[in-house]
């Protein structure tokens, strides 16, 4: 790579401007700027962009302007989950690089081994499987990308005695990954996504040392930059955060939920006399006796040496009827995502949340589940794609599996029933929810903290999410915008603002619209929300007028909302569900409410069937 002559492939990049029409404006600038960097010479660079903004697309588009320029043949796109792995093979199977082709149709894609249970029943995708030469002999004329595990790639590079190791994580099983001589130059650009990885210094030198063992230009990407990574990519070549990102109508916000359980923030005291139950962590097997002295245990043995299943108990039920709440509300049970403690053999935190939601919600044992690295759980991946793409399961136990790079735009509730100390495990926890999705008209997510805030406080200093105001708002709109006129804060409260309206943008009628159009060009609420922070600076006076008007104060609160439909089936496919058609022949999945598969869908789209 050294050798290579970056001069003609940068002609290139100029006279082949990226004009993708997939592309969102600000994922042309990321490859702008990347491809600037090059020019100038850099070859450590990083692109940070807020979790749920598709850095996976950004850098597709990237790989294959790079290729077509001439300037890379041979990538390795390393990840640090199997799951992510067979995620961003699909990612290249469905860009479509040149109009009618796919990227895979014009370069060759290659991926790790995986095993019949990492896909789905029906998942008739065909992965290739990378030849052996194309590492440990590397030809010039080769020409593709290689996706794997960054785990999988040391054990290829330093044997199986070098492996990753670490407590903090579920482990991917990688047993069929052997050391191969690969020499330095078997790729030319390497692509790190999820580049944070690393919470030891043990870790984070492991880690380097398979980005330092090739001749390549290095790419990181990541939602949450850290000292380590960016000490190692020297520059962020361009940033996307999630604020902006959010403003722009690309992501939602979300709403923040204190449980309160002095168990979890204060700890478990036990007194002398107690009767406890003590579980043999070998067999599992459970004996009762009586406590001879007192004993304390912190925050930080919970769900390790003790558990108490009253509060766990405790916090379940609150979080159900939260999601009752939900359900009533918007017709749909939200899908909720919890993260345990642990799952550990005979003593799982997960596995008693998990026996735990089933008797609370009742709506049988496939509706909660759990998804872990644990040898107990079968086919993991196949289990995230369902909980992706079916109503079932609506509630997911996890630990460490899902904490990053998931794409589940679905999400609606996030709990936390574990302790998170590092801010990156923290930002890319809650990223989880960031995602829009269109298909339910998801206006906002909600994160549910069991120690009494403690998290919320614990982080609020030093996180990009600062939690939205609530639903049930205890400032009115006239308030918040009297407030903006009376340069109270200001920022704060246009961003409070700004929340608001993109929350009701993805609430309006047809008729509510022609009302905005009053007071805003075309009613285009969203354009008006994203533009606001801005045009209150260049037009301060212009658009005070328009949101001190008290008819548009009032519309705020009292816009037409549309009006709902509730289809039910008799008919099941293949017993997972229904599919609800709509005008526009889009089929998707019936949502399962109170033991009904339903469909909700606004009037004016139309009549809609079930099959």
């Amino acid at each position: 790579m050294l050798e290579k002559d970056v001069e003609p492939c940068c002609d290139w990049f100029k006279e082949q401007p990226n004009r993708h029409p997939r592309l969102r404006p600000y994922q042309i600038e990321a490859n702008n700027a990347v491809e600037d960097a090059i020019c100038a010479g850099k070859r450590r660079m990083m692109l940070a962009m807020a979790t749920g903004t598709g850095k996976t697309y950004t850098i597709v588009s990237q790989i294959y302007r790079l290729m077509e320029s001439g300037l890379a043949k041979r990538i390795l796109f390393l990840v640090d989950r199997r799951a992510l792995a067979a995620q961003a093979v699909q990612a290249f199977a469905t860009f479509e690089a040149k109009l009618g082709m796919k990227f895979d149709q014009i370069y060759e894609v290659y991926s790790q081994r995986f095993k019949r249970e990492d896909l789905g029943e029906d998942d008739k995708f065909d992965f290739k499987v990378l030849p052996a030469k194309y590492l440990t002999n590397s030809q010039p004329g080769h020409a593709f990308v290689y996706v794997c595990t960054i785990q999988r790639m040391r054990v290829n590079l330093f044997g199986w005695q070098n492996a990753f190791e670490s407590a903090d994580q579920d482990v991917d099983d990688e047993s069929d990954a052997s050391r191969l001589d690969i020499p330095i130059h078997a790729f030319d650009v390497i692509i790190a996504d999820e580049c944070h990885r690393g919470y030891t210094a043990q870790e984070i030198s492991k880690w380097r040392e398979v980005l330092e063992h090739f001749d390549a230009i290095r790419i990181g990407l990541t939602a949450t930059p850290a000292a380590h990574t960016m000490a190692y990519f020297n520059d962020i070549v361009y940033r996307y955060e999630y604020e902006r990102a959010m403003r722009e109508g690309y992501l939602v916000d979300w709403d923040a939920v204190s449980i309160k359980s002095d168990v979890r923030i204060n700890g478990i005291f036990l007194h002398e006399g107690e009767t406890v139950g003590l579980i043999d962590t070998e067999t599992g097997l459970e004996s009762l006796d009586t406590l001879e002295d007192e004993r304390e245990f912190d925050t930080t043995e919970i769900e390790r040496k003790v558990t108490s299943p009253d509060s766990n108990s405790k916090i379940i039920h609150e979080i159900a009827k939260y999601a009752q709440e939900h359900e009533e509300q918007y017709g749909r049970f939200p899908k909720t995502l919890i993260f345990a403690a642990n799952d550990l053999p005979h003593t799982s935190h997960c596995d008693t949340l998990v026996d735990i939601c089933r008797d609370v919600f009742g709506r049988g044992d496939a509706f909660v589940q759990k998804i872990t690295g644990s040898p107990t759980v079968d086919r993991p991946l196949q289990k995230i794609r369902e909980f992706r793409n079916r109503p079932t399961p609506g509630i997911v136990v996890t630990r460490d599996m899902l904490t990053t790079g998931v794409d589940i735009p679905a999400l609606e509730y996030l709990v936390f029933l574990r302790p998170v100390k590092s801010r990156i495990l923290w930002e890319q926890m809650i990223g989880r929810g960031t995602r829009r999705c269109e298909e339910i008209n998801k206006t906002h997510f909600t994160v549910f903290d069991c120690f009494n805030g403690g998290l919320f406080e614990y982080f609020k200093d030093v996180t990009v999410f600062e939690p939205a105001a609530p639903l049930k708002a205890t400032r009115s709109y006239a308030e918040i915008i009297e407030d903006i006129y009376q340069n109270k804060d200001r920022r704060y409260n246009v961003r409070v603002l700004v929340k608001r309206l993109q929350r009701i943008e993805k609430e309006l009628s047809g008729k509510a619209r022609e009302q905005f159009e009053r007071f805003i060009p075309g009613g285009e609420l969203r354009s008006f929300a994203r533009e606001l922070s801005q045009r209150i600076e260049d037009d301060f006076v212009t658009v005070m007028n328009i949101l001190r008007d008290p008819a548009f104060q009032d519309l705020l609160v009292n816009y037409p909302r549309p009006k709902r439909g509730f289809v039910v089936a008799s008919v099941r496919d293949r017993g997972r569900g229904v599919f609800c058609v709509d005008a526009q022949g889009s089929r998707r999945w019936l949502l399962e409410a109170r033991g009904l598969f339903s469909c909700i869908f606004s009037l004016c789209q139309g009549e809609s069937r079930a099959y």
